[in-house]
């Protein structure tokens, strides 16, 4: 059993650094995606504050469609170019977004949410999906955000072998 505790960290690049190491120790000895990326959804939505939904979209058939998450019931499927997620995915750039209220298109799935970030999973140039993070709170994600998620993706690339199905 792998057992997590609270992070206390005096930063956000402390937090980041703890949290990428229990995703390391969570994901490094199994081999199953699915396993791996659904218990990266629960690791998220257990430790980062002041969050109401974390989760994943996939790449497959041409459009993003519902992966492993944490929060309520989400939007199944998103085609690219669309809302916070398929401009991510479009795009292949992390995408903040500090009031969803004012994003063009933002797709509501949850009322509650304010503020969030999109980071595209790409793996040998192939665009694998997106990881969705929402929070209640505008301005609660930032680029110190991105930058410990954008190891937190590049760990999941490196400990996870992505089936074919991903185009």
């Amino acid at each position: 059993m792998f057992e997590i505790g609270n992070i206390n960290a005096q930063n956000k690049q402390e937090f980041y650094k703890q949290l990428n190491t229990y995703l390391v120790g969570l994901i490094s000895e199994e081999t199953d995606w699915l396993a791996g990326i659904s218990n990266a959804s629960a690791l998220l939505y257990l430790l980062l504050p002041d969050i109401n939904w974390a989760g994943f979209y996939l790449y497959k058939g041409g459009e993003l469609i519902l992966g492993p998450f944490q929060g309520k019931p989400a939007c199944v499927r998103i085609a690219l170019g669309k809302g916070v997620c398929g401009t991510a995915a479009k795009t292949r750039k992390i995408q903040v977004v500090e009031d969803v209220n004012e994003f063009p298109g933002h797709i509501a799935c949850d009322a509650a949410s304010q503020s969030e970030i999109v980071l595209p999973i790409i793996k040998d140039d192939k665009l694998i999906g997106v990881l969705d993070i929402d929070s209640p709170v505008k301005a609660r994600l930032d680029k110190q955000d991105s930058e410990g998620l954008s190891s937190f993706v590049n760990i999941l690339n490196q400990y996870i072998d992505w089936p074919e199905q991903f185009e």
